[in-house]
């Protein structure tokens, strides 16, 4: 985890703005929830969001987390509208980012996981429901079919912006890695927990308006069902991805001892292999290969390019003879 400081001028530059754009919107969202009260029943499932919230699932690879508390701010966007959902979304952030780093707080992380979301729900309420004027269903009771559009779109905008601004957030510490790739593996799936919490919403608004004790044993058992499942499924890659890793210690590993034994076959050219690597490297990284993955593999044909020289008798190999 990289200190504020240590981070690049562009990096700090965009946690800048992102946590200023999100600490403004935040700003006028309490605002208006202190001057136009709507009661305290979003409360309750500000509370629900926030316990959700706190059952996060580590997503393997990446500093990044998800949970199943999507539902419950889609229920208080459908029918309270964006204020409390910020709200809601900003505290989660905040609970979530002191939860994960009890050790070490990184303050400019904590604003961060606080203003993304709040800056994904904003622009996403402002292409979906205000644009195509859909007023909350505490204003105005509608059928649930009215809004099914906005919050369809809605639900992709809020997905694809925040998955977006944590994918650059990430990709400033995984240097050498596409962005495209960071967002395609590790964000790409996350897609149906937005669009399941979002078919959960629907779900329960559509029975009843009232959040009582009925429909609260309505959703809950689903949203334990979806965080066990998220769980186990992440428990499985999070394995798979440390096998690979061994798998590919052990590979590393054979491959040096037969650079090795090549080296100590070869006693003209000592070293030869090494210096070979360093260049091969150095050239790739020079020719502007930033992938990690190409680089390895790299210095893994650097140390193998001279394999041959194994079946070559050492009386060849060490013949005197004037050097050419």
């Amino acid at each position: 985890m990289q200190p504020y400081s240590a981070l690049s001028l562009a990096a700090r530059s965009y946690v800048g703005l992102v946590v200023a754009i999100g600490s403004l919107i935040l700003g006028v969202a309490v605002a208006e929830l202190y001057a136009h009260p709507i009661g305290g029943q979003w409360l309750l499932l500000g509370a629900l969001t926030l316990l959700s919230g706190s059952f996060t699932v580590k997503v393997p690879s990446i500093p990044a987390t998800i949970s199943v508390s999507e539902t419950f701010v889609l229920i208080i966007l459908l029918l309270f509208g964006p204020q409390p959902a910020i709200v809601t979304v900003a505290l989660e952030g905040l609970i979530i980012s002191l939860w994960i780093q009890r050790r070490n707080h990184e303050t400019y992380r904590i604003f961060f996981n606080m203003a993304a979301p709040v800056v994904s729900i904003w622009i996403a309420w402002q292409l979906s429901f205000a644009l195509l004027r859909v007023a909350p269903l505490s204003q105005i009771p509608a059928d649930i079919g009215i809004v099914l559009p906005s919050l369809a779109l809605f639900t992709l905008l809020f997905f694809l912006l925040n998955s977006w601004l944590v994918t650059l957030a990430v990709s400033f510490e995984r240097t050498g890695v596409s962005i495209l790739h960071i967002w395609k593996n590790n964000f790409l799936w996350l897609s149906l927990n937005y669009f399941g919490g979002a078919s959960v919403a629907v779900l329960l608004v559509q029975y009843t308006r009232d959040i009582n004790l009925s429909a609260l044993g309505l959703i809950i058992p689903l949203l334990v069902i979806s965080y066990l499942t998220f769980k186990t499924s992440m428990g499985r890659v999070e394995d798979a991805n440390r096998h690979l890793d061994q798998m590919n210690s052990l590979y590393l590993s054979t491959i040096e001892t037969l650079a090795m034994a090549i080296d100590a076959k070869d006693q003209i050219t000592h070293g030869h292999i090494r210096r070979v690597q360093t260049y091969a490297v150095g050239l790739a990284r020079r020719s502007g290969i930033k992938d990690e993955a190409h680089i390895k593999a790299i210095e893994a044909a650097a140390l193998l390019h001279d394999m041959g020289k194994l079946a070559v008798p050492e009386y060849i190999l060490n013949k005197p003879g004037r050097e050419i």
